[in-house]
């Protein structure tokens, strides 16, 4: 008898090669995972890395201000220690000054005349006094302008004393300055 091949050969190759297609596609699959995986972790690790790097950047950029903020506290506290040194330099030279210029009022104060107040403000001198006549007053005046401490005499008012009619109330202006030699002594 004549041999049939009755098997459905192609119902076999069909089915053989749909399972090379899946496992093909399965492969693809598993790979496309994997290489899905790797780029992910990848990226995941990179963001990381970058996220690192920013944290420390902001850690130090706080560790500046903060540094620059102290920096700019100890610059105020040098400042106002400046300005204190230097007032504290101008009261010292000025202390001699202030006996001097006490010392030459009493040096031009002519007899028969007396200071009642007198108050400064800034280089500005203010006298009230009492005189005997007003060609004490004008002595009182030539002094000062003569004197090299003083420039500047003003009289403001001369008027009979309301207590004891024989004095003169006065009040006159001047203007302190320092002696032309200490000037130069100064400016060396």
């Amino acid at each position: 008898m004549a041999k049939i091949n009755l098997r459905p050969w192609r119902e076999e190759l069909r089915a053989e090669k749909q399972r090379d297609f899946v496992g093909l596609l399965a492969m693809t699959f598993i790979v496309a995972a994997g290489l899905a995986f790797a780029w992910l972790t990848k990226v995941e690790s990179d963001v990381a890395y970058q996220n690192d790097r920013n944290a420390y950047i902001e850690s130090a950029t706080k560790d500046l201000d903060k540094k620059i903020k102290e920096i700019q506290e100890l610059k105020k506290k040098r400042e106002q220690l400046i300005a204190r040194m230097k007032v504290i330099q101008n009261l010292q030279g000025k202390r001699p000054v202030i006996v001097r210029v006490f010392d030459e009022l009493v040096r031009t104060l002519p007899d028969g005349l007396y200071y009642v107040n007198v108050s400064a403000k800034s280089d500005k001198l203010s006298i009230d006094g009492k005189a005997e006549s007003n060609n004490r007053i004008s002595a009182l005046m030539r002094n000062l302008d003569q004197s090299d401490w003083f420039a500047e005499p003003n009289l403001s008012s001369v008027a009979a004393d309301k207590k004891d009619q024989a004095l003169n109330a006065f009040q006159l202006s001047v203007t302190q300055e320092a002696p032309k030699a200490e000037k130069e002594g100064a400016k060396k």
